[in-house]
């Protein structure tokens, strides 16, 4: 029966007119390099650098892994099948596996996404009581759950949902059109707008927080004031009390959020601590050991914030170039599906597919110009990359 498919299958092909498409075939494996280079590089990068063990930074790794596993085991007969102008010449059991791989995981990359940006809303929301530097178990369920998902969004290809009758042998595509959208639905559609309200959400908890800040250092900077004009009122002019703080003498709306970091809680020996006491006043509003602790956990709460404040710059632009790459992917095919009679030039569904999985390749490039840490680990392996690619300003 197998050996009657495939001379089938051989007959079907042999009708065509076979283009071999060189610059499709040049293009893929140099995709191939990048994002198997890169995406190892990332996974190198948290596997050895301490100050990358962070957990937003393995989820940023299964991310890697998806986009490594889709070089390796999706690309290759994807750029074999371009090769030869989309017809498929192998087995409609390779093809089936190449189906079920390319769902699978396309749709981890989303899940991983997405569970990213439920970290992040995690992080930000109950800051004191996220594990920075060591998985948890939710981040386990996290994970995990983003990789069974995928597995069962990609079932039904396994489970024979493609063994259509008369399915054509010179073409690897899904056959069922309601999976197609089914699939869709489950991998883009619906996780995509999640995602979205997620990091709407976190943006505008950060805003909140970076109000409230402002609006606690502005007393203390209204009453800070009046005790220096007073104290130097009452001191001769070779006693005058020590200047005010950097950050006391800037007008509020100037001052930049690393600098409410540093300043709003300061360390006890540090100067504007000292010069609070040479001007008579405590920093202390009431002795004690418990305001010691609650101290300790607003300066805790507040480096956290500004961490997760500084690595929330670098993922909207993962997940921006995300979108970009693969909506017009999933609202091609979905509309291939929805109406049969449209008639969409194989062309464009080339092309959204291309662009699609170029998306793995942009990745390891986004961490590395907005990531300080990445920037560096990556400069030790390609030295010889230009400035403008490594750029030394530090976003992150």
């Amino acid at each position: 029966m197998i050996i009657e498919t495939d001379m089938q299958a051989n007959l079907t092909v042999s009708n065509h007119n076979t283009n071999y498409n060189f610059p499709a075939l040049i293009f893929g494996i140099l995709l191939i390099i990048c994002i198997i280079c890169g995406n190892v590089l990332v996974c190198l990068s948290v596997y050895t650098e301490k100050a990358l063990k962070t957990t937003t930074n393995y989820f940023i790794v299964s991310l890697a892994v998806a986009d490594l596993l889709l070089a390796v085991l999706v690309l290759p007969l994807f750029v074999f099948a371009e090769f030869q102008d989309g017809v498929w010449s192998l087995n409609m059991t390779i093809c089936d596996g190449l189906m079920t791989m390319d769902v699978m995981l396309c749709t981890a990359s989303i899940f991983n996404l997405c569970a990213i940006s439920i970290d992040r809303f995690i992080a930000v929301s109950i800051p004191l009581n996220y594990n920075r530097k060591h998985v948890d178990q939710r981040q386990i369920v996290l994970l995990s759950g983003t990789w069974i998902l995928a597995l069962a969004v990609a079932s039904p290809v396994m489970f024979g949902i493609n063994n259509v009758p008369n399915r054509d042998h010179s073409e690897c595509k899904l056959e069922d059109n309601n999976f197609v959208i089914y699939s869709s639905v489950c991998s883009f559609f619906v996780p995509c707008p999640i995602m979205l309200l997620l990091y709407c959400g976190m943006f505008r908890g950060l805003r909140n927080w970076e109000e409230a800040r402002k609006a606690k250092l502005r007393s203390s900077m209204q009453a800070c004031k009046k005790l220096q004009e007073a104290a130097a009122s009452l001191q001769p002019l070779s006693a005058l009390p020590p200047p005010l703080p950097p950050v006391i003498d800037k007008d509020l709306a100037d001052i930049s959020l690393e600098e409410l970091d540093q300043d709003q809680y300061p360390d006890s020996d540090s100067p504007y601590q000292a010069d609070c006491k040479d001007v008579g006043v405590s920093m202390l509003p009431y002795p004690g050991e418990r305001y010691k602790a609650d101290q300790n956990r607003q300066r805790k709460r507040a480096k956290i914030n500004g961490r997760e404040r500084k690595a929330m710059r670098v993922l909207p632009v993962v997940v921006g170039a995300f979108l970009f790459c693969w909506t017009p992917f999933f609202v091609v095919h979905t509309m291939r599906a929805i109406c049969e009679d449209c008639d969409i030039p194989s062309s464009v569904t080339s092309i959204v597919t291309w662009l699609g999985y170029v998306n793995s390749a942009l990745n390891p490039i986004i961490y590395t110009v907005f990531n300080t840490e990445f920037r560096k680990f990556f400069r030790k392996f390609v030295p010889s990359l230009p400035s403008c690619f490594l750029p030394e300003r530090a976003h992150l």
